[in-house]
């Protein structure tokens, strides 16, 4: 009867890491599914680094890291609501206003859902969210108010969360890469070219951007994948919303506007690569985001990685 029961016990925990598989070694193709339970938890380090390069020169460097508690609210045959808890946020800024800025999204909660492959939906409470920042904005600027162009500083932040579609397009983005291969199946070593929307980060239309995806390891053993994909924005839609962004920001500022012929040689180039486990919890991802003009690079790089 013992070994009965332990054949049993056996069978039933393959039965429940099988389930969990998205990885099919007769065809070599794996699936990113999201397998989570409503309750269930992951905390996360989260590192962005922002860099500038000139030439063969690193001009600036900046660093921010900061956790996030990730928690399923809740899950239904069709969605799941998920809420992210960003914590501990911390910057090599030896600024102290900067430090401060760098800190206004300190215990911000952002609830957003997806449907039941993992793909994002949408940011559920964006009026929340919204306030949160206008509250901490109001803070600085009774704070800093002495400052110059701190006010118009703090405009340009506030306009990031002005509405739910710029929350979704400009302050999410982590989000956005911790869940942009959801949703897929994928083939090893096949590279899947399309086109696709993207969110405009200057708030006006989405981009169109040519993409290629490619599954570039599976782990068998230990249920999990590699994925890696390459992304570039019509430089076109770019280069014209560029200028109609910085014309804005010149009048703001009171600053020379930018030159008729600005930004020709301007492009933009994501590259993102994730390690996901068969639950869809991503293990490891980073992505990084370059924009070039001329002979310089302006990189922003993201990690996120499980705790």
């Amino acid at each position: 009867m013992k070994i009965q029961n332990t054949i049993l016990t056996i069978s039933l925990l393959f039965v429940w890491m099988n389930s969990f598989s998205q990885i099919n070694m007769d065809d070599s193709t794996a699936q990113v599914i999201t397998y989570w339970d409503k309750g269930e938890k992951q905390s996360y380090f989260v590192s962005l680094e922002k860099y500038k390069i000139k030439g063969t020169d690193t001009t600036s460097r900046e660093l921010i890291n900061y956790d996030v508690d990730i928690t399923v609210l809740d899950s239904s045959a069709k969605s799941y609501t998920i809420e992210w808890v960003y914590k501990n946020m911390s910057s090599n800024n030896p600024d102290s206003v900067m430090q401060k800025i760098m800190n206004i999204s300190k215990d911000m909660r952002v609830v957003f859902k997806i449907d039941e492959t993992g793909s994002f939906l949408e940011v559920v409470n964006w009026k929340e969210v919204q306030n949160f920042i206008k509250e901490a904005c109001k803070a600085l600027s009774k704070e800093y108010e002495s400052l110059p162009n701190m006010s118009k500083f703090i405009s340009q932040i506030e306009a990031t969360y002005s509405s739910k579609a710029a929350i979704e397009s400009a302050s999410i983005k982590d989000i956005l890469q911790f869940h942009s291969f959801h949703g897929a199946k994928y083939r090893l070593g096949e590279e899947l070219t399309g086109q696709l929307k993207v969110p405009n980060l200057f708030g006006s239309e989405p981009f169109d951007a040519d993409i290629t995806v490619s599954l570039d390891e599976i782990n068998e053993e230990d249920n999990d994948i590699v994925i890696r994909s390459w992304q570039e924005i019509n430089k076109e839609q770019f280069r014209s919303a560029a200028i109609n962004y910085l014309k804005k920001m010149a009048n703001s500022l009171e600053i020379k506007q930018p030159e008729q012929d600005f930004g020709k040689d301007l492009g933009n180039e994501i590259v993102t690569t994730s390690k996901i486990h068969g639950s869809g919890w991503v293990l490891f991802s980073i992505q990084t985001i370059t924009i070039s003009l001329d002979s310089v690079k302006n990189i922003e790089e993201r990690i996120i990685e499980l705790k």
